[in-house]
């Protein structure tokens, strides 16, 4: 079964389904084992991996042994075409549909289509879309896009409308990694009402409560990532997890 089909069981088996972000640029060889087996444990969906920039060494290594450890679908979460990998199960294939850079539209998707395809990944296409979050986050910087302001669900609407309509399997409303600020859950809202297109949504989302309520407004996958980087927070994820499975 492909990964794609998994995750729409997952979202018409459970209420939404939760998804783990790992950057491997944050944790060293010995430690990344650990920390997927708590995500194995914790009851996740699957995990994504990836990050705006990969710089660490080793990166190539940590995301083969995330694969092995892992017993979860393991999706890669490209900031660019540098980091396509065979030591993924599947690829979100991005397109950056807030931002009107083209490298991040198409120009990255064309250079990236041919390797994906000698790789063997299953590419699971998706409209991206960077969501105003009270700071400047890395994906904003890297891609030079605009945020759409958190005020104007109208414009998110718009946006996740071509999207369907244009084909993609999953739209993606971001906030960024280390954002103050979450995806309003009046905007998600807003987007899950006016396209059938199941919804992921992360970025800022540090409490469980949090990530309920944009389940409650309609988000198909809730994604987490640096909040649970201090290993104070390692609890949470069971939490966030029964959050958003909790019918």
């Amino acid at each position: 079964m492909s990964v794609y089909q998994q995750l729409l069981e997952v979202k018409a088996s459970k209420r939404a389904g939760y998804l783990v972000l790992v950057d491997p640029d944050r944790w060293e060889l010995d430690q990344v084992e650990g920390f997927i087996q708590q995500i194995n444990a914790s009851g996740a969906d699957g995990i994504m991996v990836g990050s705006s920039l990969i710089l660490g060494s080793g990166a190539q290594r940590k995301m083969k042994r995330i694969q092995e450890v892992s017993k979860l679908p393991v999706i890669l979460f490209p900031g660019n075409v540098n980091q396509l990998t065979p030591d993924v199960d599947a690829v979100f294939f991005l397109s950056v549909i807030s931002g009107r850079n083209p490298q991040f539209l198409i120009g990255d998707q064309v250079q990236a289509a041919p390797i994906v395809r000698e790789l063997g990944l299953e590419p699971i296409s998706t409209a991206y879309m960077l969501i105003e979050s009270g700071r400047v986050t890395a994906a904003e910087f890297v891609s030079g896009s605009k945020p759409i302001p958190r005020d104007k669900a109208e414009i998110a609407v718009a946006h996740a409308l071509a999207a369907e309509y244009l084909g993609f399997k999953f739209i993606y409303l971001e906030a960024g990694s280390g954002a103050q600020y979450s995806v309003p859950a009046k905007m998600v809202r807003a987007v899950c009402s006016y396209t059938d297109v199941p919804v992921i949504v992360g970025g800022g989302i540090h409490s469980p409560d949090e990530a309920g309520k944009l389940v409650e407004a309609g988000a198909s996958f809730v994604v987490t990532g640096n909040v649970l980087e201090d290993e104070s927070n390692s609890h949470l994820m069971k939490q966030f997890a029964e959050a958003i499975h909790s019918k």
